[in-house]
């Protein structure tokens, strides 16, 4: 594995840490961030895939624009275009006034993002 991916699943592990401890919390979850993280996760599972093949992006957040990148390599992945189509909302809109994301979303945001790090993981030979 190329240096630079291995530092990308790092990012994406510690992102997965401060989503869980989070979610933990009893009073006053901040499920707007926890849902963040989730999105973070695996928009950096993207880009390590990228990095990996030795394919250049911009400093990108919208999930389905990487996924288009990605497909290319990836051709199977296409099978997450809805999945990372939700999860990319959690990128900007949810971080400023005008929407928030509550306990439903931050169970689905995970859900989407455990299944998709077992098939980005499995692709850098990696143990899932």
């Amino acid at each position: 594995m190329k240096p630079i991916t291995a530092e990308w699943v790092a990012r994406t592990e510690s992102d997965f840490g401060t989503a869980q401890r989070e979610s933990r919390v009893r009073k006053n979850p901040n499920y707007d961030g926890i849902c963040f993280h989730y999105q973070q996760r695996a928009e950096k599972y993207l880009k390590a895939r990228l990095s990996e093949a030795g394919i250049s992006f911009g400093k990108i957040h919208d999930l389905v624009a990487i996924l288009e990148q990605v497909v290319k390599v990836e051709p199977d992945w296409e099978i997450f275009r809805q999945d990372l189509a939700y999860l990319s909302d959690f990128a900007a809109a949810f971080r400023y006034p005008g929407e928030s994301a509550d306990k439903k979303a931050a169970a689905e945001a995970k859900r989407l993002c455990t299944f998709f790090r077992k098939i980005a993981r499995s692709s850098l030979g990696l143990r899932t």
